[in-house]
């Protein structure tokens, strides 16, 4: 026993420490490895029975006001702890969640590689307590970020036709300057900055105010950081625009226009060797950004030419961004 608390003191120094909560009443004597006795209710601590997405709804709406929120679930499921875990990334809020069997433990602590925060056991059972003190003891976590956001340049690899595709156009509230626009892909990792409609063409008037987004499978990023696939975008969500130069504002959408359209797929790479790809309407009027700050039509791009992408090399969870490791292609 003296051990696994060694081992809990040093990741506890590390800031890796997974807390085990001890579900009693006020009479009973903690055990040797209990971080904190739950007697019921604390000023630093919201309970939410976590049913449905009512209660999930809840549970999100507390997160950034109060440090703790636990989490009793009368049917475990992960999905509701992972969005929890996910929205609560860089907030000031811990998760501790109540566990009663040992199937469950393993998943709460490592959920989305993060996993909650602390563990609320019940206190006569000696045999989930192991378990538990035995993950704690050994779970690792990164504490250190070497997080990358910046606006580059990646060099295009291949473009290619790839038939016919539902295209959304995203109509904003306000109108682009020439050289702004959104970044979009079909990974979350490498976006590129698509261009406003905001240059005139002999063949059809500007539309200052769209872009002409790509697929509706496509990421694109948000005021908030977070990403959102075009399909679930509506009127009144706040999407970042960016400029060639990297300055950053954002707008309100209007309204979305969905047609089908034929598609071109481009793929890139960059210098840090990040991956990318984007699918946009074969049409003149859709552009991208080169290093330099030109603005060039994607029926002109050719293999070898570099524009301006944004890398992001955190994962993703319904669109949030945490540290952790995931793979798209």
């Amino acid at each position: 026993m003296m051990v696994k608390l060694q081992l809990m003191l040093q990741n506890y120094l590390r800031g890796e420490y997974l807390e085990l909560w001890q579900d009693s009443n006020k009479n009973e004597s903690s055990r040797e490895s209990c971080s904190r006795l739950w007697t019921g209710s604390a000023p630093d601590v919201a309970e939410v029975n976590l049913d449905d997405s009512t209660s999930q709804k809840e549970a999100i709406s507390l997160i950034g006001m109060i440090p703790w929120i636990l989490v009793r679930c009368s049917d475990w499921k992960m999905i509701p702890l992972e969005n929890l875990i996910s929205n609560s990334s860089g907030s000031g809020t811990k998760i501790a969640v109540a566990i009663n069997k040992i199937v469950d433990i393993n998943g709460a602590a490592f959920a989305l590689e993060h996993g909650v925060d602390a563990l609320l056991l019940p206190s006569h059972d000696d045999e989930l307590w192991n378990e538990a003190e035995l993950i704690s003891s050994n779970k690792i976590i990164k504490v250190t970020s070497n997080h990358i956001t910046d606006l580059s340049s990646a060099k295009v690899e291949s473009i290619e036709s790839t038939g016919i595709g539902e295209r959304v156009c995203i109509d904003l509230i306000e109108r682009l300057e020439v050289g702004e626009g959104m970044v979009i892909g079909s990974t979350s990792f490498s976006l590129a900055l698509v261009h406003g409609e905001t240059i005139e063409s002999e063949y059809v008037p500007s539309r200052p105010f769209r872009v002409n987004a790509g697929s509706v499978h496509s990421y694109v990023l948000m005021a908030d950081d977070s990403t959102r696939y075009l399909s679930e975008l509506s009127a009144g969500d706040e999407v970042a625009i960016f400029s060639h130069s990297g300055q950053r504002r954002k707008c309100i959408i209007g309204r979305l226009k969905i047609e089908k359209r034929p598609f071109l797929i481009i793929r890139f790479r960059s210098k840090s060797n990040f991956e990318g790809q984007i699918m946009l309407q074969q049409a003149e009027t859709v552009r991208l950004i080169d290093k330099s700050g030109d603005i060039v039509s994607v029926t002109n791009i050719k293999i070898g030419d570099e524009i301006i992408v944004r890398n992001d090399n955190q994962m993703r969870h319904i669109g949030n961004a945490l540290d952790g490791e995931m793979t798209e292609k």
